[in-house]
């Protein structure tokens, strides 16, 4: 009866989640150039950037997460045979692997708000294309369950993040220029 709700809901956090995913490292790379400015520019932008990536992460990011996780855990339980199916299998696999990356993004947040910048703007242009990649798998999954084919659907998943790759090389090419 309230199925569709708690589904509904989840979907709700999971979008709003991997929202916070795609723009926290983005902010993170006009941090790290930011710190390449002039010093006026630098005690300008660097303070504003912190704070809005603080709000983005603790308001929005991390509260989606939790949310979006205990929606699943609670469709998991009113669908309990879904957990013998191999697409779930693998669609928890993608997802655990996510937590993974928002954890480690979370590592990243950390050290930026001490000013601690150990990675190259470069970097976070590709770190934060892992959520593109773990959004195309987790949805195709979710859609097509049995008709999903393995092979194909991970050679698409390989072909997507050559493509995005390809992309971040050529907007830095012509950054250069």
């Amino acid at each position: 009866m309230y199925y569709n709700y708690i589904k509904a809901l989840h979907l709700i956090f999971v979008i709003t989640w991997f929202a916070g995913l795609f723009y926290v490292p983005r902010l993170f790379i006009y941090h790290i150039e930011a710190s390449k400015k002039t010093k006026i520019e630098t005690d300008i932008l660097i303070p504003q950037f912190k704070l809005m990536t603080k709000r983005l992460w603790y308001i929005i990011t991390w509260p989606s997460a939790i949310l979006a996780i205990l929606f699943a855990v609670w469709l998991l339980y009113l669908m309990p045979s879904w957990l013998y199916q191999p697409w779930m299998h693998l669609k928890l696999s993608f997802v655990f692997l996510l937590v993974i990356y928002h954890l480690k993004t979370h590592q990243f947040f950390k050290k930026l708000q001490k000013d601690k910048i150990t990675f190259s703007s470069n970097f976070m242009r590709i770190w934060n294309e892992g959520a593109t990649l773990f959004l195309f798998a987790i949805v195709f999954l979710a859609i097509l369950k049995d008709s999903f084919h393995w092979i194909n659907g991970l050679l698409g998943l390989i072909g997507l993040g050559f493509i995005l790759y390809l992309g971040i090389r050529l907007y830095k090419k012509t950054r250069k220029e």
